[in-house]
Formats: structure tokens, sequence, C-alpha cells
């Protein structure tokens, strides 16, 4: 057994491989960025190429620059941008296009034409947990299939792959062996029967899409091969694949029902651990796989819910206002003054997402008064990020009738004390901040050394967690009232669409 594990963290913008040692701590790690595409106002894509090269590049940076050989290693977790759409040839290993980027817009009217009866909407929801939406991986397909010459043709003679970035990854790290991918990336495509566990055959048809080049799709801790690709170190074994989001909820030890974390990015994306019940939402959240140990049977579930604008709305008082000159400042800036003076933001700059979901709304500031200042307006876009966590957390709750006691955080903004310490005054629930944040890839490495036995079970991994900082309410109830009672007012000002 080596003495390692490896994570690739294959992100938007960058690609990283993490060294993990035995008590799970990184002991090393290479980013390298890539370059990001706009064809056009809405688009977004990446060169499969530019993923390939930054991630392999940092895995062999990292065997390089630590020394390591392959019994060094034990094995291989995977870790990815979710959604992103990738289409290639299986005779030549090269990619018909670019890769269509999980915020690209391009498909927005093909979803609103195919769904425009609402039965094929709710059948979509019923099926796969997610709301209608070109976020996801299908109508990115489509999309290829009828608009780069030759594809839909290829693709009917079995010629082209589909995969999201984790397949991507497998096929040429195992020199085109492996086509597959997990039950994480499986159920965020929009094709997957999370209830039954395979490729729904009406959504296929639905988006033209053939069979023959969907993935085999297989548990989050299992065999994916190993490397075999003559460019790389061989014969390390590929043993845990999941999305970046159900990663750091497995990082995070969230293995049971009611277990939560909430990564703090440029979004943040809030995950609820539901057990073996897939629970549907009536407040616009979507329900998702969530990543196994192994020997768990069946399928276990989360409800996931995004806010827009984080860590963005901490850029836009940097970039656009010049409030700030880097985002550490936030935190004594919101210190500076006792409240925010009544100030409130709703940062609705793409509309509200849930669970109010109006397209149409758009930002405001309200409460202004001529002795608001910079720091009202920085401590009230702070508070704005712990708001709309809130929201998410309270429709989780109500959707699946399990009250969360402990949110566990993690991303760039956690780092905030004020912003933690006002989430859990808010919500009246304790934080958890790990001192090792690299929660994301420590999910896929996790994931990795329980299958070959680098790590013996649940337990063990348990107690390698590694509580940094904890947060608890420090404000009277009375207050806490006041306070979500005036930015559900401000809430309700900016939307168009009255409940």
């Amino acid at each position: 057994m080596g003495r390692y594990v490896i994570a690739l963290d294959q992100g938007t913008t960058s690609s990283r491989a993490v060294l993990f040692d035995h008590a799970g701590r990184p002991v090393a790690s290479v980013q390298r960025p890539f370059p990001q595409i706009y064809p056009q106002p809405g688009w977004v894509e990446h060169d499969p190429h530019d993923i390939l090269s930054s991630q392999l590049g940092a895995l062999t940076e990292l065997l390089v620059s630590e020394g390591l050989a392959p019994d060094d290693v034990d094995s291989i977790g995977i870790t990815n941008q979710r959604e992103t759409t990738i289409v290639w040839n299986r005779l030549t290993g090269e990619p018909v296009c670019n890769a269509i980027v999980w915020q690209c817009r391009r498909t927005t009217e093909m979803i609103e034409r195919l769904c425009a009866d609402p039965e094929v909407a709710r059948r979509i929801t019923a099926t796969t947990g997610l709301i209608p939406d070109p976020y996801f991986s299908a109508s990115k397909i489509k999309w290829i299939l009828d608009n780069v010459a030759g594809a839909r043709e290829a693709a009917e003679r079995g010629e082209l792959a589909f995969g999201t970035v984790d397949s991507w990854l497998i096929w040429t790290l195992t020199y085109g062996r492996v086509h597959a991918t997990d039950v994480t990336n499986a159920s965020r495509t929009m094709l997957y029967d999370i209830h039954n566990g395979c490729w729904d055959e009406y959504l296929l048809d639905l988006f033209g899409i053939p069979a023959s080049m969907m993935p085999e799709v297989r548990p989050s801790a299992s065999s994916f091969g190993e490397t075999s690709n003559p460019g790389l170190v061989q014969g390390i074994p590929i043993c845990g694949v999941a999305g970046d989001q159900q990663a750091a909820l497995f990082g995070q030890c969230c293995f049971k029902a009611g277990m939560a974390k909430n990564t703090y990015g440029t979004g943040c994306f809030l995950l609820m651990h539901t057990g073996h019940e897939a629970c549907e939402s009536s407040h616009g959240l979507v329900t998702t796989i969530a990543a196994s140990a192994p020997g768990v049977e069946g399928a276990e579930y989360a409800l996931e819910g995004s806010v827009f604008m984080a860590g963005a709305l901490v850029q836009w008082l940097r970039d656009e206002l010049g409030l700030i000159e880097s985002p550490a400042q936030t935190e004594s800036l919101a210190k500076s003054v006792p409240d925010t003076g009544g100030v409130y933001i709703v940062p609705a700059f793409t509309g509200l997402g849930a669970p109010y979901w109006d397209a149409e709304a758009r930002g405001a500031i309200f409460g202004l008064t001529r002795g608001a200042g910079r720091a009202h307006i920085v401590r009230a876009a702070l508070e704005a990020l712990a708001y709309q966590v809130l929201d998410l957390v309270v429709a989780m709750e109500e959707d699946s009738g399990i009250t969360l006691s402990t949110l566990n955080v993690d991303g760039g903004a956690s780092a905030n004390d004020f912003l933690l310490q006002f989430q859990a005054d808010i919500m009246d629930r304790i934080l958890k901040r790990p001192r090792n944040t690299e929660t994301t890839a420590l999910g896929a490495a996790y994931l990795a050394g329980l299958q070959t036995g680098f790590w013996r079970d649940l337990e063990e991994i348990r107690r390698l967690g590694d509580i940094g900082d904890v947060f608890s309410t420090k404000m009277a109830s009375k207050r806490r009232h006041e306070l979500i009672d005036g930015w559900h007012e401000a809430v309700g000002r900016t939307r168009t669409r009255r409940p």
C-alpha cells in the first residue's frame, strides 16, 4: 500500500493535484489555471485539451516535485466541475468541439421549447430530481449533435462518446480503456433516473441522444481502471470519483441524513444529506445523488440549493464600487460599525434563485440614509450572504422534515469570522469550519482510499476530522427575528412575482 492518495480537483478555472497522507492532511499541491472561452454573450467554453494539459500537468509536476514513485501512491480520486459537457470520437480520442461549460446559457430557448408542456417538465423533475434548465448536460449534448457538422451521423454510428469532465479524464488516464462516470455526475446530466439508477430512455429520446454515447455509471467509490497513458506514471488505480459539491459533502464527513455543508465560493452551494430518501422539493431545490462509501446498499441522496451571488458580491464591492481593495478588508470594515444602520442589499443581479425563483428580479440596496457609509454597505453585503443561506436552510428543512442542527462550512469566504458568526446568529445554529479547508479534494481522496483499504472505514475518517473553529449564536431571539423580517421585506420589494 502506498503512503499517499492523490486527488485530482478539476475546476472551472484551474486544475489541481493534491497529495494527502494517511492522516488526511494535504502534504503538497500543484495548481494550473487554464483559459476561459467566451465565443458569444452567454456562451462559455473550455478547450478539452486545456483541461487535460492543466490537470495531467499538475499531476506530473506533483509526482516529480515530491519524488514519488508509483508504489508511493495508493490511488487517485477525481473530483470535477459538474455538468460541463464533452463529446469526443471513440476512434481518435479527439473532441468534436470545445466543452460546453455548466455556466453556458446557449440552450435556453431549446429548454423552453422542449419543456413548454408542463407534463414534460414534471416528468424530467420526477425522474432526475432536477428543474429543467440549460445548466445541466442534456441540452448541451443535443446542441453539439445538432450544430457540429457530422456529429449526429457519427453518434448514430456509435463513434462518439459523451462525458462530464470526470469521464474525459478517466478515458485519457486509462488510455481509452474505460468510459465511465460515477452516480453523482450522472445525476447532474438531466438524463439519469436517480430512483432506478439508469440512463432514462424517455429523456434520451426527448433530447435525441443515442444511448451508445453514454458512459457506464459506477458507484463513487469503485474501480475506474488504472493509469495507462504512455505519457503518465503507469499502474496507479483510479478508485474514487465525485462531482465537486458531493465530494465536499463527503469530505466534510456529512455521511448521515440531516448533515449539511455550505461552500462559500463565487456563489454558495448548500447540500443536505437526506439518507436513502430522495426528497422532492416544493421550494425549487434540486434532488441529487450523494457520494457513498464502499458497501453502502442503495443510493444516498441530498437536497441542493445554490446562492447565485456570494463571493461575486464581494468582488462587486471591490471592482465596481471601489469600496474595498481586497475581500480580506470586509471583515474589519463590517466589525467597525455595530450594525448596518438598517441597510439591506438584495444581490439579485441575475435574478433571485431558490426559494424565490424570480429571474426578472434585480439587485437593490434598501434603507439608505445620509448616515449610511462605506462600512454599513460592506457589512450589509456580508449579511446578505448569510440571509441567502438561511433561506436555503429553511427551505431544506421544510422539504426534508429534518431539522439542521449543525452546518459545516468551507470555501474562500469561510475564512471571514464576521460572516460565520453572523451566519450562526441569524440561523440560530452551530457552524463548524475545518482547519483543513481542502474538503472537495479530500472527499475525492477519501472515496478512493476507502475503496482500496487505505482507510479502513467511515469511523476512521470521522476520527481524522479536524474541526478548527465552532461558531454558535450570540444574538437575542427578538433581534434575530427583527433582522430576518427586514430581509424578507427587502426581498419582497425586489420581486416581480408575488407569492
